[in-house]
């Protein structure tokens, strides 16, 4: 028996001892994706996910409930990235606005408020949105399984 306990507390004692996530690297973590999308360096932005993120837009319609437009799995969303950029100059500016941290401390959900500018054909516009995504920690890597954007009517300024 006492071999048994030794034998468990051997396999759990390194689950528990990774740390847990801590704010300071959630921030550092979208700040990186922040750099890594307006520097157009598309496969380092989504080597920052996990191979089953998905990636969901949707918007507000007045006060009803977010309408979705669709999800798109990684490899999609790497492809309809890089046709984006082919089209247009992408710039995002994104601020976290909250961390839930789960009680294990070993994933979070951050939310930011993004506003996004477009630039294709001289033309200019601005898309803002509310974005949500989980972070885990998975061999040691900080990575998101996705994440959702909410589309809202951008503040005048």
């Amino acid at each position: 028996m006492r071999a048994l306990l030794s034998a468990l507390v051997l396999i759990a004692t390194p689950a528990l001892a990774q740390p847990a996530i801590t704010d300071a690297q959630v921030r550092a973590f979208v700040a990186r994706q922040e750099q890594a999308w307006n520097a157009g360096r598309i496969d380092a932005y989504f080597a920052a996910f996990t191979l089953d993120a998905r990636f969901t837009d949707q918007a507000y319609v007045g006060d009803k409930p977010p309408v979705p437009y669709g999800t798109s799995t990684l490899v999609q969303a790497r492809a309809q990235t890089r046709k984006a950029f082919a089209r247009a100059k992408m710039r995002e500016v994104g601020q976290v606005t909250r961390i839930e941290r789960a009680a294990d401390g070993r994933s979070v959900r951050v939310v930011s408020n993004v506003s996004s500018t477009i630039e294709s054909s001289g033309k200019v516009r601005r898309i803002c949105a509310s974005r949500g995504q989980a972070l885990v920690l998975r061999g040691g890597r900080l990575l998101s399984n996705g994440h959702t954007d909410t589309i809202f009517k951008c503040a005048n300024r």
